[in-house]
């Protein structure tokens, strides 16, 4: 249901961010599934993106497509790589379309932009116009990675979210509270890390972004926001509550 311009207001008031990308991996949309897309949870992850975004919040979105491309795994061996590459592109854009419909569904304006030309689907990116889309408070949702075999979804996240000036990127993680020392799922023993640099990431090869990526953000002071895609998180994030990891790098002697 829509807010009022007075509970949008007050909202608005509370937000510690203008503008946002927010990184969602496939993975986050199959629900309990093996792969593929769980409509139940793509309907719940949608109606906290249209919180946040009544809050007058700007918000881009990259989506992953870990969930689809575990179904073709086996297809994928042996594959060339830049094929496997272009393929999981397009995997990106069926859950682009699958979210963006979740979205729509709830009232909100939406357009999903791809790097690579699905004209009948989605706009082609261009940078000017989905910066002009956020200042209508259209929710802009990036498809299709780069464009470009051999980089990832979390480069293209660290790419477009310098490219239309977001304040931070939002990682939001299936099953895992944030950045670890190990992998909480195979060490029990792992190390909860509430903060670190960009640095650190890339010294320690924690798992937070690939080394591509955590370069772009550091080299840029693009901080980094890494936490569970559990119900609230993204609002309490944007909101300013201290949520999972903080991955970011120091100006002149003081935390950005």
């Amino acid at each position: 249901m829509a807010l009022s311009s007075e509970e949008v207001a007050s909202q608005s008031a509370r937000a510690v961010f203008g503008r946002v990308l927010l990184k969602l991996s496939g993975e986050s949309l199959m629900g309990d599934k093996d792969y593929g897309l769980d409509r139940e949870r793509i309907d719940a992850v949608a109606g906290e993106i249209v919180e946040v975004q009544q809050q007058g919040v700007e918000l881009a979105i990259v989506v992953g497509a870990g969930n689809i491309y575990r179904g073709m795994a086996a297809a994928a061996e042996g594959m060339d790589r830049a094929t496997a590459d272009y393929a999981g592109m397009l995997a990106t854009l069926l859950n682009a379309l699958a979210l963006q419909d979740a979205l729509e569904r709830r009232g909100a304006h939406t357009r999903v932009l791809s790097a690579i030309e699905v004209s009948e689907v989605a706009e082609p990116y261009i940078r000017r116009r989905a910066i002009r889309h956020l200042e209508k408070q259209r929710i802009v949702i990036f498809a299709a990675g780069t464009g470009n075999p051999f980089f990832t979804t979390d480069t293209a996240a660290a790419l477009r979210a310098l490219e239309i000036n977001a304040e931070a990127i939002l990682m939001a993680k299936h099953g895992v509270e944030g950045v670890y020392d190990g992998d909480p799922r195979v060490e029990p023993n792992a190390e909860f890390l509430p903060e670190l640099s960009h640095l650190e990431a890339i010294e320690r090869g924690l798992k937070v972004m690939d080394t591509t990526a955590l370069s772009l953000c550091m080299d840029n002071q693009l901080p980094i926001h890494v936490f569970a895609l559990a119900d609230g998180n993204i609002r309490r994030v944007v909101d300013g509550e201290r949520v999972g990891t903080i991955v970011s790098t120091p100006t002149s002697g003081a935390a950005r």
